[in-house]
């Protein structure tokens, strides 16, 4: 599955032929070649492939759109989630073991100071006693053979898990490894808890692709068919430390109290491909920040109606930093998105408000509307001691400064403000 997806981007492909070892040789590769896709042929006799999704044209090319329209599919798919469709088999059914060990696979460890080799890519798959199946991203440290311990934010895996802990009980789990876009967009998103993420990916299939998802049951949780590796695991109620772990700032996140999961069972496609994920890479950026894109679009569309686009930017590793492009009809629109901006993506520390003629996939385009348009008495908005990210090493406590700029044209003298065209 991913060897056609990679074959797709031949063009950019950087094949390592070479032996490379999982602790940190992956890591130079991926940095030096960060806007390029690259598979490693021999990481201790597995096949690795990293930065495949590290720009946002490669994912757009792979949905068959345009880059602009990608916040527009992935709204449409969370507003419009789709029922995947059940199948008998999958091609990872053909290899499964309780024979291995996760010491030997080729998880990276990707910085010295991280605590051990880091599942990146992982998505945990978990269903509830109503059917609920829930599809999220975690990190994973490996322990030892069998057996990691896994980051939970109090979300909804953590709700699942912490409702079978307080028991004693552990929760049943799938861990799936080397997935297409649409799932690890959709695995990625913020939903409300009944809305399953398979189900929004697969509305994004259908758009994109015109089908829905294939899934197959593994012993009772539904799992993706376009899937390299398939785990079958538990989530213990028994905590151990996890970390130290570089998350997406690029520095070096606490070591805390997790949940213990043991592996139980692997299963693989024929020759797989092991998705390598760079900790703070551009692959990281553009799957953990897309989906926060629709989620502001909605929130400043509530209160300024002509909303163009909406992107988090690279440079505040696609979390903190954000432009939107809106059409005023009244002067304090561009203060009223600011506000409404933070509330779509709450982690969002900094946003810039341009016209619709600004190109805000064009950071020299965003400046010249700021030092054009822009006047700091006037058009700053601040808000302190605003709850924050955690992930954010400047925030206290979670607890940080956010500030917006207007750098759009006031409505009476907008003519003055106009570019000159040819």
């Amino acid at each position: 599955m991913l060897e056609g997806i990679l074959k797709l981007f031949e063009d950019e492909l950087v094949v390592v032929k070479e032996p490379v070892s999982k602790e940190l040789e992956i890591t130079r590769y991926l940095l030096k070649y960060r806007d390029r896709p690259v598979l490693f042929e021999d990481v201790e006799g597995w096949r690795v492939a990293g930065n495949i999704w590290s720009t946002r044209e490669r994912i757009a090319r792979y949905l068959g759109i345009k880059k602009e329209e990608m916040l527009h599919l992935m709204a449409d798919a969370m507003e419009n989630p789709s029922p995947c469709r059940t199948v008998e088999r999958a091609p990872f059914m053909e290899n499964s073991t309780t024979d291995f060990s996760l010491r030997e696979l080729p998880v990276p460890k990707y910085y010295p100071k991280d605590g051990g080799q880091y599942f990146t890519s992982a998505m945990v798959i978990a269903r509830d006693e109503r059917g609920f199946v829930n599809v999220s991203f975690h990190r994973m440290m490996v322990r030892d053979d069998k057996t990691a311990a896994i980051r939970l934010v109090p979300r909804h895996l953590y709700s699942m898990w912490k409702d079978r802990a307080d028991h004693g009980e552990e929760l049943d789990v799938r861990i799936v490894v080397g997935n297409p876009v649409h799932l690890l967009l959709a695995g990625a998103t913020s939903t409300a808890y009944g809305i399953s993420e398979l189900e929004i990916a697969s509305r994004m299939s259908e758009k994109a692709f015109g089908k829905p998802v294939d899934v197959v049951n593994v012993n009772g949780i539904p799992v993706p068919v376009e899937t390299e590796f398939v785990f079958e695991a538990k989530i213990t109620p028994e905590l151990v430390d996890e970390g130290p772990f570089v998350d997406i700032t690029g520095t070096y996140d606490d070591v805390r109290k997790q949940p213990l999961v043991v592996f139980e069972r692997m299963y693989h496609v024929d020759e797989p491909i092991f998705h390598a994920l760079l900790s703070g890479g551009y692959e990281h950026y553009m799957l953990m920040g897309l989906p926060k894109e629709p989620q502001i679009y909605a929130s400043v569309k509530r209160v300024v109606p002509k909303v163009h686009g909406v992107r988090l930017t690279e440079g505040g590793a696609m979390w903190f930093h954000a432009v939107v492009s809106i059409t005023k009809q009244h002067d304090g629109d561009g203060k009223n998105a600011i506000l409404a901006a933070f509330t779509g993506h709450p982690s969002l520390k900094h946003v810039v408000v341009v016209d619709e003629d600004i190109n805000i996939y064009d950071d020299r385009d965003v400046e010249w509307a700021i030092a054009t348009r822009f006047q700091p008495d006037k058009d700053l908005v601040v808000v302190s001691n605003a709850r924050g990210s955690t992930l954010d090493p400047s925030a206290e406590d979670g607890l940080t400064a956010k500030w917006g700029i207007d750098a759009t044209k006031p409505l009476k003298r907008k003519e003055e403000f106009e570019r000159a065209k040819v």
